[in-house]
């Protein structure tokens, strides 16, 4: 019997991914000045007010409020009328030194024996159904939020929207997991006050979302996507009718808490732990890359057409205590999933340091996985520039996303033999 299955996203303007940038965006720039720096970043957005927590070991000295601020006006909230502005807020720092207790765990002499920053288990996971390896749920969510930001800053066809704003697509499958048809979009988005009755707005935002927004986003995906759009979508747009008030000053943010929006939209799997605000050394967050470029290039060489790849650790220690490939029964080989996972073992190098080594992670990278997902991404280089008081100013070439990369799928041929 066909099956509904839904992903959501939210946008860079939602209250706690206000916060995860903020937070990647002290990341990155501890890590311009300092690349060895330790870092493990919180931070909370209310109405007018913005807390930065966390613990720190690093050889430079930032302005950290200034930071926050810029990163609040380049999200959009620039207005005093929101109740959050970067120019106006409160920002409050209470960021002290990393425990040593923790520190010596870690750091080693030599850095290939670095000790993971934490215990704990990561997942990653990759699936055929879409070209970027993701499930196609998330993807189209993420995709309606990018393409409303991009009109909220066009602020031509569409002249009202404010930065707060959220996705969820439920896509229908058959018996044998083949997308079928979208069968619901939500979507709700902050707006300007409307001088009209309630009814009125509702009638031209529903109007302009799918008429405007909805082709601009099908226009971006291949055909057998487009193909999954239909007249008889149920749209619930703004479906608990105004929403003005929105952002930090609407609902409080907290970094690390839309870790399922980050990575697969409820596909796969998590182990708990968040992303944002951490350097590369807590394996939350480098092992979680990790695992994903382990199962999209399984799955792009061929190996099996899903793959959830779990990799565990033990605080201080080298080694992952265990790494474990499932493959759904869509493996194409003739080995069980045990004995694939060996083989990965063996061809994946999983020990924090060689993880930091292999995916460029000591490098300012962070800011642009904060809104949108962490995974499904395309690699790319930029030039990036960061300028301090205290520290002048550093440009940096660095590359994005380097575990979306498939530049393992010839390896993973030969191992299996594909």
């Amino acid at each position: 019997m066909p099956y509904l299955f839904t992903s959501e996203s939210v946008s860079e303007g939602h209250p706690d991914k206000v916060a995860d940038q903020i937070s990647d965006a002290l990341l990155d720039n501890f890590l311009a000045f300092d690349p060895e720096s330790k870092v493990a970043c919180e931070t909370l957005v209310t109405t007018g007010q913005v807390v930065l927590a966390g613990e720190v070991k690093s050889d430079t000295y930032l302005d950290v409020q200034n930071i926050a601020r810029e990163i609040i006006n380049e999200i959009g909230y620039t207005k005093g009328e929101y109740q959050f502005s970067g120019d106006s807020c409160g920002v409050i720092s209470l960021i002290h030194e990393q425990s040593q207790d923790i520190n010596q765990g870690v750091d080693r002499e030599s850095k290939e024996e670095q000790g993971a920053g934490d215990q704990g288990m990561m997942f990653g996971y990759a699936t055929s159904e879409t070209d970027n390896y993701m499930p196609l749920a998330l993807d189209i969510s993420h995709k309606i939020l990018i393409e409303l930001a991009k009109l909220r800053r066009e602020n031509d066809a569409i002249t009202y929207l404010r930065p707060d704003a959220k996705s969820q697509v439920t896509i229908e499958y058959s018996d044998d997991n083949l997308p079928q048809r979208i069968d619901a979009i939500v979507i709700s988005t902050q707006h300007d006050p409307f001088n009209e009755d309630d009814d009125a707005m509702l009638a031209q935002i529903k109007k302009d979302l799918v008429e405007i927004l909805i082709p601009r986003v099908k226009d971006q995906l291949p055909e057998y996507a487009q193909n999954l759009f239909n007249d008889e979508i149920t749209y619930h747009i703004n479906p608990t009718g105004k929403f003005v008030i929105g952002g930090p000053h609407g609902d409080t943010g907290l970094t690390g808490r839309k870790i399922i929006v980050d990575t697969y939209g409820g596909k796969g799997a998590h182990g708990g732990g968040a992303f944002s605000g951490k350097d590369p050394s807590k394996v939350d967050r480098s092992a979680a890359y990790a695992a994903r470029h382990v199962a999209k290039n399984l799955v792009a060489a061929g190996l099996a057409s899903e793959v959830l790849v779990q990799v565990s650790y033990a605080i201080g220690v080298v080694e992952p205590t265990s790494i474990l490939v499932d493959t759904y029964g869509t493996s194409t080989v003739d080995m069980t999933d045990g004995e694939i996972s060996k083989h990965v073992a063996e061809l994946f190098d999983m020990r924090p340091a060689a993880i930091e080594k292999r995916l460029k992670l000591r490098n300012p990278i962070y800011r642009d996985t904060a809104a949108y997902g962490h995974m499904g991404r395309e690699p790319r280089t930029m030039t990036k520039v960061f300028e301090s008081p205290y520290n002048g100013k550093v440009t940096k070439e660095v590359e994005l996303f380097t575990w979306e990369k498939l530049d393992f799928v010839e390896k993973v041929k030969e191992r299996f033999s594909i």
